[in-house]
């Protein structure tokens, strides 16, 4: 097979490599259009379990690439004139420039043409005199640009702005993130060792930060020293080098783009490395891509029957490992390029925020990598919570005006339909009341309607009648009795999405027979197949106020210990807040301003309803998932600041279900993102929810300053006892146990340390 490398760094090298194993009698060619020995790059940082797979691909040159590693453990982290250290994580690094000697020399020993300081035009030139052509001309391939319609690329352009140096100061006890406060804003270095003499640092900072320094007027010479200036107390005496030597000026800075491609292949070109998909250089990932896309390309060429074949397999077997990577590298990108988000947190849980960004280390991992630096870490979180202890973070006490939560786990509001004419049941109190026997800190109810009218169902609860009052009384008493949990209470009106069938029917259809009358902020349906509302008009408000405060009174004569307004999912209120459902012309329409009129409306007639001492939450949709044409993150913050200057407590950050036409991006912790920047940039008290269901979750959304309460449904109706049985798994005695329960804790806990030391 004749076959065609376009790009000689690391992916071009290690594909030629590759085909040339496999068979040696392929004719494999390699063009660079730099020298041999030019390279723009300072270190590459590969881990150990990347080398795995290359040593069974090629022990020769893996050999001599470990021969030539630094290795660290540690990671530090410079910040507020603290260095936290945190260990066990495993880096390895080489200089680019000599990882492609390795490369070079091993793929002449193998008979692998290599045609140094030689352009192409075009792809094209090859396709026809060659069986297969590689393109691995990297992050801006020419050749993916010259069949775009083919390989669809989609080229996102990051936030952030980055120069790519080194230096003779020695980093070679950790991989070192350095954080440093200008007048013109924050900058950070990404640090490592990558031989004896010279590590690479890459200086980042905000597209804002840069524009103030004033870097775009700067030479290069002028740039390097003014981050030299800004770093000089962590370079020792010692400057920073650039090797861009064919870049001048502000040109030596980039904003990272992120690849992804619908394609990898057309005709007999396929795409390898970084010109079919990136990771950000966070991750130190990109390398690994590129070899482990080598080594399956060359395998699979050699397996199919054909070369489609074998390119269809590279892109479907490939996709999920590159996908999960990037997932990873959006994480941690996106951590950085919102990093003046944290820089108030503590060192310490800025450390800890920093160490988990990517997701892909999870609490108990990081206790398996550094037990004393995460223990410490939970000691501290526990301190801030006025606890003396080191459990996990999960455990840690909250309070809220004069109501004190034993731990951090809520059992969020999950709709029953199992109620008689608003009238909760004995399944009601079985269903709360065993889900706080479970452990939880706080039990909510289901949304509890202001008004026959104002339910989703006639399953729906309510509070505007005196049995309502009673029976949930009842409830809230056997709570208190029974358990050291708290109960709130969550309390809506379900505006335009009323009127429906149960969950388990038709959901979010109208009533087969018996529908009642909507109310909204506008005359739109929810759907085609549902009613449409009554705009509401100034006497309708008056009444639904009165309602809201009438239900809260009853909840507070009823005992429960907090409220909520429920002011999302595109509810009453929330088809208000939302421009998806608020069309509006006069004061309650328009600016987002004006949309919260009336549910700030609502919440200080209910503010003033309920006793002082006790807490009030919202529940908001934080991103309607349709753009810029809905609610925005952004526009999330808003509402926050909103609703807590108005007396809100603690936000309830929940998105979506404002609208049938929602794209939302499913995953784990889907929705925490939301609850994070809310918390951080508004500086307000958050729940967090969605797709958490694991005590790593809470543990890290927790100790990583992302939501200060976690919510759990679903892991909550199939486990009532998740919180006691998590407790137990993470080897922790200090959760109370009811006392006629204590001989199957003392079960589960022995269960529990024999899978732990099995496991060890």
């Amino acid at each position: 097979m004749k076959v065609m490398c376009l790009g000689g760094g690391p992916a071009g090298l290690y594909f030629a490599i590759s085909m040339k194993l496999r068979n040696p009698d392929h004719e494999v060619t390699v063009i660079e259009r730099n020298k041999p020995d030019d390279t723009f790059g300072w270190g590459v940082v590969l881990s150990d379990d990347a080398l795995e797979n290359m040593q069974q691909n090629d022990p020769a040159s893996t050999e001599l690439i470990r021969e030539n590693f630094a290795y660290w453990d540690d990671i530090a982290v410079h910040y507020q004139g603290q260095r936290m250290v945190s260990s066990g994580h495993g880096f390895a690094g080489i200089g680019r420039k000599k990882m492609l000697m390795i490369l070079q020399d091993r793929a002449r020993e193998l008979g692998v043409e290599l045609l140094f300081s030689t352009l192409f035009t075009t792809a094209r030139d090859f396709m026809g005199h060659y069986d297969l052509v590689v393109a691995t001309d990297g992050i801006n391939s020419s050749v993916r640009a010259e069949f775009a319609d083919a390989f669809q690329p989609d080229i996102n352009t990051r936030l952030c702005k980055f120069i790519w140096l080194g230096t003779k100061q020695k980093f070679n006890d950790a991989f070192t993130f350095i954080f440093e406060k200008t007048e013109q804003g924050w900058l950070w270095i990404h640090a490592y060792q990558f031989d004896a003499d010279t590590a690479t640092v890459i200086v980042e900072c905000s597209n804002e930060t840069w524009d103030n320094i004033g870097f775009e007027a700067m030479s290069k010479a002028e740039t390097i020293a003014k981050c030299e200036e800004i770093f000089v107390k962590h370079l020792g005496g010692h400057s920073l080098i650039s090797n861009a030597d064919h870049l001048r000026g502000s040109a030596v800075w980039m904003n990272f783009p992120r690849v992804n491609c619908a394609k990898w292949h057309h005709k007999n070109v396929v795409l390898l490395g970084d010109a079919s998909a990136t990771a950000h250089f966070s991750i130190g990932s990109g390398s690994r891509l590129a070899f482990d896309s080598a080594i399956s390309l060359a395998s699979l060429v050699h397996s199919e029957p054909s070369m489609e074949a074998a390119f269809d397999r590279y892109q479907d077997e490939r996709r999920l490992e590159v996908l999960r990577l990037q997932s990873a590298a959006r994480n941690s990108l996106e951590w950085f390029e919102d990093v003046e988000r944290y820089l108030g947190l503590d060192p310490v849980q800025f450390t800890y925020s920093l160490l988990t960004r990517s997701q892909r280390i999870s609490h108990e991992n990081l206790r398996l990598r550094d037990p004393v630096w995460l223990g410490n870490a939970e000691r501290w979180f526990n301190e801030q919570a006025g606890h003396k202890s080191a459990r996990a973070p999960m455990f840690a006490p909250f309070k809220l005006r004069d109501l004190t939560l034993k731990n951090r786990i809520v059992v969020s509001p999950m709709a029953q339909y199992k109620a008689t004419d608003g009238c909760v049941t004995d399944w009601h109190l079985v269903h709360l009341g065993e889900r706080a026997i479970g452990g939880a800190g706080l039990v909510y109810t289901e949304m509890t309607c202001v008004s026959p009218d104002g339910r989703i169902t006639p399953g729906c609860p309510g509070l505007y009648a005196p049995e309502h009052e009673v029976a949930w009384r009842r409830i809230v008493d056997f709570i208190h009795q029974e358990t050291n949990a708290k109960t709130c209470c969550q309390i809506g009106h379900a505006g335009r999405k009323a009127s429906t069938q149960l969950g388990w029917e038709d959901a979010e259809k109208p009533l087969k027979s018996g529908n009642w009358p909507l109310l909204a902020a506008s005359d739109i349906a929810w759907s085609s197949d549902n009613a449409t509302p009554k705009p509401m008009d100034r006497a309708d408000m008056d009444q639904v106020v009165g309602q809201f405060v009438n239900a809260t009174e009853m909840a507070a004569r009823a005992g429960f210990d907090m409220i909520e307004l429920h002011a999302a999912h595109g509810y009453l209120l929330s088809s208000f807040i939302t421009p998806v459902s608020n069309n509006r012309s006069d004061e309650y329409g328009g600016s987002l301003e004006n949309r919260l009129r009336f549910p700030l409306e609502v919440f200080a007639a209910m503010r003033a309803a309920w006793p002082k001492e006790k807490p009030i939450s919202v529940r908001i949709s934080a991103n309607d998932w349709v753009g810029n044409e809905g609610i925005t993150p952004q526009d999330a913050v808003d509402i926050a600041r909103a609703f807590s200057a108005a007396g809100a407590d603690i936000i309830d950050v929940s998105a979506g279900q404002t609208t049938p036409k929602a794209e939302p991006v499913y995953g784990r912790m889907f929705q925490t993102p939301f609850s994070d920047r809310i918390r951080n940039e508004a500086q307000i008290a958050t729940m967090a929810v969605g797709n958490i269901y694991e005590p790593d979750h809470a543990n890290s959304i927790l100790m990583a300053g992302r939501a200060d309460l976690v919510c759990l449904a679903r892991p909550h109706l199939s486990d009532p006892y998740w919180t006691l049985h998590a407790a137990a798994e993470l080897g922790d005695e200090a959760e109370i146990w009811p006392d006629p329960y204590l001989a199957g804790r003392d079960q589960l806990l022995r269960l529990k340390q024999r899978e732990r030391e099995i496991r060890v």
